[in-house]
């Protein structure tokens, strides 16, 4: 408590500190909510950044004010559909950045807390999932008008499946970790439909959709609610970069509306839930319909094909290169939550028909 509280001592808070609590359910980075005194005072999120990970830490931090005051001036003359939304703002540190850097090489950074609000790592009611879809999409719509090239690629070729393939390939080759034997059919898994995860790739470099600013972690517990479940904000804002509207969809159903957690270990309970499918496209797409072109509206049930075939395919990776990237809970947790993954994908691909009628319905 007394480093964090020194910690913190670093950034240009109100109020006295009275706790700071492990706070959320991240992979990469370690956060804090961070209560204080008086009751009037706000609190906050701190967090370290894992910069083994996000290893240009200024580059970020001027991603992050870009994005979010960009989108705090489009909330001052916002449309009367988006009262209520928020944004996350970073906290100014006393020497006048917006990050610390310890003598342990540690980088800190300091969120404004959204009080009284709640995340969900699942989704539990079809309205929930609206609420979900509507809150992206809001999020995309206010910064649809940004210049997507003003922003560093802060982890390059995020969700370019190129270079994950080839990856992917060379560890199955040198098999570094010694754990090839295991996962041969995933391996297989992979491969067998390599040739069709490239389409958004291609799409891109014919020009066919244009390079946006984009999410790229768009996981539902990366949305805000209030206590009565309402889209307030949307945070973990790492990430945002140039890209492709597509992954942002996509990813926000591999999380959204499955029938299980990203790590389920029993595969007969993980599947495409088709009602909270419809209802966080049509949150969706009641934003996000009005800036989209016919081709990327033409290719979401698609991209959550494809954003379940490559984060399964980055967690395998990890998996086979010795648990590297994500944080794991047992051995062997990475290629649990591959296994995940490509059980969702079969899930789709069965009822991938009905996904594409469900999009046409909302276009």
């Amino acid at each position: 408590m007394d480093l964090l509280k020194n910690i913190v001592s670093q950034f240009t808070t109100e109020g006295e500190v009275i706790s700071a609590q492990p706070f959320g359910s991240g992979h990469i980075n370690d956060s804090y909510l961070v209560i204080t005194f008086p009751e009037s005072a706000p609190d906050y999120v701190l967090q370290r950044i894992n910069h083994h990970i996000f290893n240009n830490v200024h580059e970020l931090t001027c991603n992050i004010l870009k994005v979010t005051g960009h989108i705090g001036q489009k909330l001052l003359t916002m449309s009367p559909g988006l009262h209520g939304f928020e944004v996350i703002h970073l906290i100014g540190t006393t020497e006048g950045g917006f990050y610390f850097h310890d003598q342990d090489g540690n980088y800190w950074r300091m969120y404004n807390h959204v009080r009284g609000s709640r995340s969900y790592d699942k989704v539990i009611s079809a309205s929930l999932a609206s609420e979900g879809g509507k809150a992206f999409g809001i999020f995309q719509h206010l910064t649809s008008d940004m210049d997507a090239s003003t922003l560093f690629e802060v982890l390059p070729d995020f969700h370019n499946i190129a270079p994950r393939l080839a990856k992917f390939r060379e560890l199955v080759t040198d098999d570094p970790a010694k754990r090839v034997n295991d996962a041969e059919s995933e391996i297989a898994f992979i491969e067998s439909r390599a040739e069709e995860m490239h389409t958004i790739l291609r799409l891109g470099e014919l020009g066919q959709i244009p390079v946006r600013v984009t999410h790229n972690d768009t996981k539902f517990n990366n949305i805000l609610f209030t206590p009565d479940n309402k889209a307030v904000s949307v945070v973990d804002l790492d990430t945002v970069m140039p890209g492709y509207i597509l992954y942002d969809f996509g990813d926000a159903i591999r999380t959204g509306a499955s029938t299980a957690a990203e790590d389920e270990a029993d595969l007969s309970r993980v599947n495409i839930d088709l009602t909270l499918f419809e209802a966080y496209a049509g949150g969706y797409l009641g934003i996000a319909r009005n800036f989209l072109t016919a081709i990327e509206i033409d290719h979401l049930a698609f991209s959550a094909k494809f954003m379940t075939y490559i984060i399964g395919l980055r967690f395998l990776t990890d998996h086979l290169d010795g648990d590297h990237y994500y944080k794991t809970g047992f051995p062997g947790h990475n290629l649990q939550r591959a296994r995940t993954q490509f059980r969702l994908l079969q899930s789709m691909e069965q009822h991938f028909d009905e996904m594409q009628m469900i999009i046409r319905k909302f276009k």
